[in-house]
């Protein structure tokens, strides 16, 4: 059986105003990735959302989920900025974890897997460039996934993966971490098939 390693789930509506919101975002503080055997360069995280025993926390104990959490809470970061908010509380399945994660120019994400993370498990770690260039070059299982600025994917994590960031600006994407119902299942095989369909 072949896994899905990405799908394309769509554009979202309210992209520029997220844009917007950013700019006010990147003038808080910015947490370097915990996993630095996993990259080289400049990679950090900005927290949304996190565990809800993580609330009042240190801001490295919200960026990353170490271990499995019950319940999940909005910071307030995402509550003070309304478009992403509306889209986090828009989609029709349950979201855990929101982050969003800058690679530096010059930065690379090596090659490695997030354990359990796909479809298959019932987990889903979807990705929403707010910032990007046509240097920025993410893989998944060897394949080049064609992300543009303001589209929805999903991501195979359990799969091996690595992103390389050789253009002059810094990528900024909107990562959340959501739990897989049927609804999401039929939008990341729906946008699986299309790829199929255009490879042929």
């Amino acid at each position: 059986m072949t896994i899905c390693s990405f799908a394309l789930l769509g554009l979202v509506a309210e992209f520029q105003q997220m844009r917007h919101e950013l700019e006010l975002l990147l003038q808080l503080q910015w947490h370097a990735h915990v996993n630095q055997r996993d990259y080289q360069g400049g990679w950090d995280v900005l927290p949304l959302r996190c565990a809800s025993e993580h609330l009042h926390a240190h801001g490295i104990l919200q960026s990353f989920a170490l271990y499995a959490s019950e319940g999940w809470s909005n910071l307030p970061h995402l509550e003070q900025s309304p478009a992403l908010l509306r889209f986090v509380t828009a989609l029709p399945y349950q979201v855990k974890s929101v982050r969003l994660m800058r690679l530096h120019p010059g930065a690379e994400i090596k090659p490695h897997r997030d354990h359990g993370l796909c479809l298959e498990e019932g987990e889903a770690r979807l990705h929403l460039p707010l910032q990007t260039n046509e240097l920025l070059k993410f893989f998944v299982n060897q394949q080049q996934v064609p992300m543009q600025a303001g589209e929805l994917w999903y991501i195979n994590a359990d799969q091996v993966h690595q992103v390389e960031n050789k253009g002059s600006e810094c990528r900024i994407n909107l990562v959340l971490d959501c739990v897989v119902n049927d609804e999401l299942k039929d939008q990341i095989y729906a946008g699986w098939s299309t790829k199929l369909s255009r490879a042929d």
